[in-house]
């Protein structure tokens, strides 16, 4: 794969230069030192990754990512400094299209392999949603089981590149007493979930918080996949975390979490999927469907990146294709019609 780096320090070009050469599979197609030049690089010769710093002159890395996106759109995942001094820039690059962010790897203080490992992965990981591999095998059916009735409402959400913001205006949008409990997997990582959630907390009047192993999704609470490792609802109810499937999945993976939703909920559902590149939450989107949930796809118009809800609405998963706008209309019309 061609990988265009955007940064502005000769040293931290470097590190990422070495940290790519643990993997034959990638080549350096170019190096820009700011954002303008970037978003000129990407019309001249579009990579299949862009690695984006935040912090440069003439042009930060969210405006280059929206810029990037708008024209020559490919995948971009946020590779800076010291990211945690810019959380809301992260969040408005991933706004814009950015599938994810991590630091520049510390090549010098660890193992050289060792600290590129976690670069490395996010790179293949996007490089299965442009299907730049063919490793990634689709999730499949999972039949349902008997499990405790009385579960009550859910509405399990899934996002990705362009999902932040959208979140917010979704959630905003519902009502206040909104019955249902809310479950969220939004391909983050978990260096950064904690900070989306706080972050999201500050937008919406529920509260927003990570999902720990144990909860039971609640009226008027967000929760957050907060891991690396797939979210899963148990068939007790509770939600869990877990290794498994191991290759060819986004970390966290929406199929994962849908799919088992459609196998152990026994209340009324609904299942959102956002904007997002690739086609993760689409198999899964269609078994809760097949289940009998109630199903929502996001539509082209108000999706940063066409990809995940498109292949929903390929398959047949969405009984809706809404505008973002819309969606949490919908929703209340679905659960005013049963009592939480």
């Amino acid at each position: 794969m061609k990988i265009g780096i955007v940064n502005d320090k000769p040293a931290a070009v470097e590190v990422i230069r070495q940290a790519l050469a643990g993997d034959p599979d990638l080549q350096v197609a170019w190096v820009a030192s700011d954002g303008a030049e970037a978003v000129q690089r990407c019309a001249a010769a579009r990579p299949d990754i862009v690695l984006m710093e935040l912090a440069m002159p003439v042009m930060d890395g969210s405006e280059a990512t929206r810029r990037i996106m708008a024209d020559t759109p490919c995948a971009i995942i946020i590779v800076a400094t010291d990211v945690e001094r810019h959380t809301a820039c992260v969040f408005n690059a991933m706004g814009h299209g950015a599938l994810d962010a991590i630091e520049i790897p510390a090549l010098a203080d660890q193992d050289p392999r060792a600290a590129a490992a976690p670069l490395l992965r996010k790179i293949r990981n996007a490089g299965w949603l442009i299907g730049a591999y063919d490793r990634q095998r689709p999730a499949t059916r999972i039949p349902a089981e008997p499990a405790p009735p009385g579960q009550g409402q859910l509405v399990a959400i899934g996002a990705s590149a362009g999902g932040p913001p959208s979140l917010a205006v979704l959630l905003k949008a519902l009502p206040a007493g909104f019955p249902a409990g809310i479950v969220l997997v939004q391909h983050v990582d978990a260096t950064f979930a904690q900070d989306m959630a706080r972050w999201l907390d500050e937008q919406i009047d529920m509260p927003v918080r990570l999902a720990l192993a144990g909860d039971r999704p609640q009226p008027r609470t967000v929760l957050l996949a907060g891991t690396n490792d797939h979210l899963v609802l148990m068939r007790d109810g509770t939600l869990n975390y877990t290794k498994h499937p191991v290759e060819g999945l986004y970390r966290p993976s929406i199929d994962v979490f849908f799919n088992s939703v459609a196998r152990h909920w026994r209340g009324d559902a609904a299942g959102v999927l956002l904007t997002g590149m690739g086609r993760d939450g689409a198999l899964g989107l269609k078994a809760m469907r097949d289940s009998g949930f109630f199903t929502i796809a996001q539509d082209r118009a108000t999706s940063a990146v066409y990809g995940m809800p498109k292949a929903a609405a390929e398959l047949g998963a969405a009984m809706e294709i809404t505008p973002l706008p819309q969606i949490a209309d919908s929703l209340s019309a679905r659960f005013a019609r049963k009592p939480a």
